[in-house]
């Protein structure tokens, strides 16, 4: 990996020092200017120059590393500069499913998607909150965005198939999902370079290829004769790779080592241990950043614009409480844990409107010990149902996961629902994986010392253990019994949507969300409000530019992932989400640059 201040891709010196008058914004300016020795704003001569680029990008996520590799192949000299020791993100964290309508894999798969009924779909989805020209141009060009990075980097992909979209009966929505995520590749295609690849959330099985796709099956393993021959495919993936020397990677892992690949490639340095601190501004715009550099400050200036894709604030405690509903904290997301919204800052300092700033990717998370588990088949599978500090049931729990703490935060006030309680028995967990625990086998100790699990032989003595009443826990799951005997959640039309019965156990009949709780002893595990990272941040265009909050555009400055506010708006139209728009207005944001048009 190339470290040198010098422009990539040029012969061109850095730019000398221009007008004397510079303004470096924000609470850093001060600190800045006072470690060179000046109290004052800062000058020309104050930050020493690292170098001198067409196009700076922050982040190294999707977005950042999509956007980086789109103006390398424009002509565009560019460096990425990245917070973490680590490259990737939150996206090499993920399972890294890419919602994009339309795209070449799908329509390759024989997937039925027009771009009539994906205009349909977003439109319902994220309603009057996303200007249709932001929409327009997330579906128009993303899937010229998957073609640009298949021919530009080793990165393949394959449709998840059934993966419904989250509201598939919705207007264009599709129940056999457009959703796709990376297919397998060889690590060592990065050489040393690997080793700064950030880690998955979670874990590979040793000796296991998985990927997002599987994981429904293996959960079902034990149980279910596809499941079995999902676990027995994993395993053949893994030996092979071994006999033939690779590295396997899937899912996160596997996007952010290919758009890695493609950025050595194309000869785009990527700066790593290099936070910012802040945007550069001239007459009114961002011509550089501000980044602190093996431990000092110093100035990357930008001909053409600054990209920011830092990421989110969902480990930035004091932006959480100012913005997001209580309770809220930094202990219960997935995101990166660099990701405190330095970019979001960096650019309000500079004159950006934030919008969605409430919101995030939420999805009910168990706060074990050690990290906090992002639930998604767990509250699904038949046999398991969520309640309140009431004892009673407030939610379909196979709904979409955003949906669910959305509701969770809506009611909480009035019918406490945080933290919430799954409650199983013991035939579930003879049945089905629990987050990486076998079934049969015996929880962690630490999972029960820290609350966060509790078991008993009673429904009522697991009432007192978690604090609801134990008569109204006992109606509970008596009415739930009845409504799974029946196959229909009359309650709250569990089993209704075909996204519903993703993550479930087809066996079960007659509706495979629902069975009853019968066999002890039964089980709870505390449900509290995660997040795959926060969706508001810097407003844009469909040009991906940041705004002002009288809508005129920051010259030079422009956003894209989770720095930005999501063209999601409130909703979530599908798995991959965040990483199909953070990929596609990364790639916007660079052609835009490369256009040259004010």
């Amino acid at each position: 990996m190339s470290t040198s201040t010098t422009p990539a891709r040029t012969t061109e010196p850095p730019a000398a020092p221009g007008p004397s008058r510079r303004r470096v914004l924000g609470a850093t300016g001060a600190s800045l200017a006072l470690a060179v020795g000046f109290a004052g704003a800062a000058d020309s001569g104050e930050l020493p120059l690292l170098g001198t680029y067409d196009v700076v990008v922050i982040g190294s996520g999707a977005a950042g590393m999509t956007a980086a590799l789109t103006a390398a192949k424009q002509g565009l000299s560019c460096v990425v500069v990245e917070k973490a020791a680590t490259f990737g993100g939150s996206a090499a964290r993920s399972g890294a499913g890419i919602w994009i309508p339309n795209n070449p894999v799908i329509l390759a798969a024989g997937v039925p998607d027009t771009p009539a009924k994906a205009a349909a779909y977003l439109a319902a989805v994220v309603g009057p909150d996303i200007s249709a020209a932001r929409q327009q141009a997330f579906l128009g060009k993303g899937p010229a965005m998957l073609s640009f990075v298949m021919a530009n980097s080793p990165l393949r992909f394959r449709w998840m198939e059934g993966y419904s979209d989250y509201y598939p009966n919705l207007p264009g929505g599709l129940p056999g999902g457009r959703s796709i995520e990376p297919d397998q590749l060889d690590g060592n295609i990065l050489g040393a370079e690997l080793a700064r690849l950030n880690p998955s959330y979670m874990t590979v099985p040793s000796g296991m290829v998985v990927f997002s796709a599987d994981y429904k099956w293996l959960t079902l393993s034990a149980v279910s004769v596809k499941g079995a021959a999902v676990a027995t495919e994993c395993l053949a993936r893994g030996t092979r790779a071994a006999l033939l020397g690779q590295k396997p990677l899937t899912m996160g892992q596997s996007l952010a080592a290919g758009l890695r690949a493609g950025l050595l490639a194309a000869q785009v340095p990527v700066w790593l241990n290099t936070p910012l601190s802040d945007l550069y501004m001239e007459s009114g715009s961002v011509t550089g950043a501000v980044v602190t550099r093996n431990g000092a400050p110093g100035l990357v200036r930008a001909r053409r614009g600054v990209i920011v894709g830092s990421g989110g604030f969902e480990h930035n405690a004091a932006m959480r409480n100012q913005y997001q509903q209580q309770p809220i904290g930094t202990a219960w997301t997935v995101g990166a844990k660099e990701n405190t919204g330095d970019g979001i800052q960096a650019g309000e300092r500079a004159g950006a409107a934030l919008d969605l700033m409430d919101d995030a990717w939420w999805g009910p998370a168990i706060p074990l010990p050690d990290q906090p588990y992002f639930c998604l088949a767990e509250r699904t599978l038949p046999g398991g149902l969520l309640v309140n500090a009431a004892g009673a049931r407030f939610v379909n729990e196979a709904a979409p996961y955003s949906d669910v703490v959305h509701i969770m935060y809506e009611r909480d006030a009035t019918a406490p629902d945080i933290p919430a309680w799954l409650i199983v028995d013991q035939n579930y967990r003879n049945r089905y994986l629990f987050k990486d625990v076998a079934p049969t086998f015996t929880f962690p100790d630490a999972w029960y010392q820290s609350g966060a699990a509790h078991k008993a032989w009673t429904l009522d003595a697991l009432a007192g253990r978690i604090g609801v009443p134990a008569a109204a826990l006992r109606a509970t799951v008596n009415r739930f019994n009845g409504l799974a005997l029946n196959g229909t959640d009359t309650d709250f039309h569990r089993g209704d949507s075909a996204y519903d019965h993703y993550y479930t156990d087809p066996a079960i009949l007659p509706n495979s969300c629902l069975a009853p709780l019968w066999l002890a002893p039964f089980y709870a595990f505390k449900i509290v409000p995660g997040d795959l990272g926060t969706k508001g941040g810097m407003r844009t265009d469909a040009r991906a530019r940041v705004l002002r909050p009288d809508g005129s555009a920051i010259p030079g400055l422009y956003a894209a992932g989770n720095a930005s506010a999501a063209v999601m708006g409130h909703s979530y139209a599908g798995a991959g989400s965040t990483i199909g728009p953070a990929m596609t207005f990364g790639y916007i944001a660079a052609l835009d640059i490369a256009a040259g048009v004010p």
